[in-house]
């Protein structure tokens, strides 16, 4: 063997074991939280929906981000926020409905100003400067108001394409990046950036939660959405859950984990009423991993005559299609409205994967229904079992595929179990039915066939990109 490949074994022996190690490496303390069960307080579900009117325009409700503007305008002594979209990027074509990212930026400044000494926090992911090579206007508006301002680093975390990942971080990485050297057009929005922000965009890994925790009278109250503070995305429909009590306090702690990645000091915290339950059930807060497994203990526990409801912006883990399957086999109702994957920021995507994954419900006899998206996404994640007198719901930042179930991106979501005529399970399942069955007027679904895709080599594709990690979702 010649020297030139013994060379070139070595290198490829040395990048295949780069991208392993990175792939299943352990995972940094504190990530994959399953909480123990909190009383259930304040409890409020927050929904966002759009829909097609009678008129065949665009009708709007929203609750998501007026409730977080609230409690940031409230609050007195902490504001920790961790959002993975913030910025006001659009992609070709499409508009704003809301100026969120303004929005957040001055409710943030002006409630610091009115509040000299209120603690104010923002977690953010690298994606909204493009991994550093795009300054940010609002970031640095924030900073220059002596709002700390963190990014969360994302090199620690395992690596969701080491086909990709294996190589980058050997060649790539330690070159950094640079705001002032930008060449290329800016994928998502206006501006140039370097070919390093290409490069580290290929990785697909990111600090996906969506949180809010604040002090409120005297205890502390938390939001979990799939809601982002980012004007393209402010006509999605998405949902959230309100509470407070110990659950927000265990939610802050898994917020302060990053804080710890990211070498910046923590909050001073101050102390916080224990508040009795006033609203029946309990919470789990969930992150990471933890957010599979509780999926897949949920429907496992379902059984003939229960309902279980699922609606989200991505489905493709395969070890959660296979467990619906069986509660559908079991005598579960199974009701499953996806997104189409078909609106990407003014590009129209392919279909893939919810189509392939909607053909195999179909095809097993699962109810399928397409949201009517028309330029905006039905971007909620949530899952919701019915079973006799009592209800468990499940809902937050994790789409459910492989990257964000499996210990690669950072999410969090909660599981909520109380009586099913708990006034939030009953607006979730109003909520739910209200989109599946178009009640009072407004389009909010589609029959299966409307998005119906049987081709046989996208479901193959689907399977290899959801396997490999060479995809965006």
């Amino acid at each position: 063997m010649t020297q030139f490949k013994l060379a070139l074994l070595l290198l490829l022996t040395i990048i295949v074991s780069n991208a392993l190690w990175h792939r299943y490496k352990p995972l940094p303390s504190g990530l994959a939280v399953h909480s123990p069960k909190h009383p259930a307080i304040n409890l409020r579900l927050l929904v966002d929906d759009t829909w097609e009117t009678a008129e065949g325009t665009r009708g709007i409700r929203q609750e998501i981000f007026d409730e977080v503007f609230r409690l940031i305008g409230q609050a007195r002594q902490l504001i920790l926020l961790d959002m993975f979209l913030f910025n006001d990027f659009l992609g070709a074509g499409s508009q704003a409905y809301r100026p969120l990212a303004e929005q957040l930026t001055e409710a943030l400044i002006n409630r610091h100003g009115q509040q000299p000494d209120l603690q104010i926090v923002l977690i953010t992911d690298p994606i909204n400067t493009l991994y550093g090579g795009l300054k940010s206007d609002h970031l640095e508006r924030l900073r220059d108001a002596g709002i700390s301002v963190v990014e969360t680093p994302l090199s620690p975390l395992r690596d969701s394409n080491p086909g990709w990942s294996g190589f980058w971080r050997l060649c790539c990485q330690w070159a950094g990046n640079d705001s002032s050297a930008g060449w290329l057009p800016n994928p998502m929005g206006p501006g140039k950036v370097p070919l390093r922000s290409y490069l580290s965009l290929l990785n697909f890994k990111a600090n996906h939660r969506k949180t809010l925790i604040v002090d409120e009278g005297g205890q502390w109250t938390g939001v979990v959405t799939s809601a982002n503070p980012h004007d393209g995305s402010s006509a999605h429909s998405n949902i959230g859950l309100r509470f407070s009590g110990p659950a927000a306090r265990a939610l802050l702690e898994s917020e302060l984990v990053l804080l710890d990645m990211a070498a910046m000091p923590r909050p001073t915290l101050p102390d916080m009423a224990t508040t009795k339950n006033d609203n029946g059930g309990h919470l789990e807060i969930l992150t990471e991993a933890a957010i599979r497994d509780a999926l897949l203990d949920t429907v496992a526990r379902s059984k003939a005559g229960d309902t279980l409801d699922v609606s989200v912006f991505y489905l493709s883990h395969r070890p959660l299609i296979d467990a619906i399957k069986q509660a559908h086999r079991r005598g579960v109702t199974v009701r499953a409205l996806l997104d189409p994957n078909k609106d990407a920021f003014g590009r129209e995507k392919n279909g893939i994967p919810n189509r392939q994954v909607g053909s195999e419900f179909h095809q097993s006899g699962i109810e399928v229904r397409w949201c009517n998206t028309r330029g905006e996404q039905c971007h909620t994640k949530m899952l919701m079992l019915t079973h006799g007198l009592q209800s468990e719901l499940i809902l937050g930042s994790a789409n459910f595929t492989r990257r964000n179930l499996d210990n690669l991106n950072l999410e969090t979501s909660v599981r909520l179990v109380a009586p099913a005529e708990h006034p939030v399970m009953l607006q979730a399942t109003e909520t739910f039915l209200r989109r599946w069955e178009n009640r009072d007027g407004e389009k909010h679904s589609l029959d299966y066939d409307a998005y119906a895709d049987e081709s046989v080599w996208k479901k193959g594709l689907y399977q290899v990109m959801e396997f490999s990690g060479w995809s965006s979702f």
